[in-house]
């Protein structure tokens, strides 16, 4: 159940690892509109099912604080990253913004029935090195004029990992309140779109698709599956893991032509992997004492 749990979490990394593809892919459509659209196209399979399964709508029925950490975590992370972005340069932002797998995996020492162990801690820091390795690529400059940018995304950072973190406490609650969480991102980020952004719309058919592929994967199900993951998973393994999708992603970007394949690529890659490897011997070591004893 655990292991089954944590491949599903492990899919979101996989689907949010098209992200920077299908973001490229969509045309120049402002964040907020871009944010909006896809939060929409994420909303609606889990729609669907309500319609055809009208009784699950009772699991809608949750606490205030439920749907405040849901809102939050979602709209909140994308308003933070769009807002340190426009504020600082996206390399230095971004990095600082995924430092929030690390948060995870050290956070996660404060859940119940959790402990922290030295390689869980050892594979998300060799996970960060392989992120610095691939954002960081043309050297890193941390300017104090870009104070606000940067504090965006460690608020970025520091939101997301609290959001996964609190989730992995409501574990009772059913995932499909994740529908109401995207649509809310949705309502909230066209709020902020007609308020600060100017339309634009794809040109092509094919920045279309761009835009439906990142609804229904990175913005849309990456989201379903990992809410389930860090409530049913391994939640250390997920976090540490979690570095693999800037690495997935550059791999992606290399495999559609966008870049050269480099040695700073090849040890990012050895990092990561090796990393998550570590984060998840724990896991591995037991699931192979399981078989043994049966």
């Amino acid at each position: 159940m655990k292991v089954r749990a944590t491949l599903i979490g492990f899919s979101a990394i996989l689907m949010w690892s098209f992200l920077a593809l299908f973001t490229a892919a969509s045309g120049t459509m402002p964040p907020f509109q871009l944010s909006a659209i896809c939060f929409a196209i994420g909303s609606l399979p889990g729609i669907a099912v309500f319609i055809l399964r009208p009784q699950r709508l009772a699991l809608l029925k949750q606490p205030a604080k439920v749907w405040l950490i849901g809102i939050a975590g979602l709209f909140g992370y994308h308003f933070l990253y769009f807002t340190a972005l426009r504020n600082a340069p996206a390399v230095e932002a971004g990095l600082i913004a995924y430092l929030w797998p690390l948060l995870i995996v050290f956070g996660s020492a404060l859940l119940p029935g959790e402990r922290l162990r030295w390689y869980h801690m050892l594979g998300a820091v060799a996970g960060l090195a392989g992120t610095v390795l691939i954002i960081g690529k043309n050297g890193l400059s941390f300017d104090p004029a870009y104070a606000l940018g940067y504090g965006a995304a460690l608020l970025c950072a520091l939101t997301w990992s609290s959001y996964s973190l609190a989730t992995r406490r409501f574990d009772a609650v059913s995932t499909d309140v994740v529908t109401g969480f995207c649509a809310a991102t949705a309502v909230l980020s066209l709020l902020c779109h007609l308020g600060l952004e100017t339309t634009v719309w794809p040109e092509s058919a094919s920045q279309w698709i761009a835009v439906l592929g990142l609804g229904l994967m990175p913005v849309g199900a990456a989201f379903y599956a990992w809410d389930y993951g860090v409530k049913n998973g391994d939640i250390q393994i997920l976090g540490a893991a979690s570095y693999a999708a800037p690495l997935l992603s550059t791999l992606i970007l290399l495999a559609f032509g966008f870049g050269e394949p480099s040695p700073r690529l090849l040890a990012a890659c050895l990092l990561i992997t090796g990393g998550a490897t570590l984060a998840a011997s724990g896991m591995l070591r037991r699931k192979a004492a399981v078989a043994d004893a049966v």
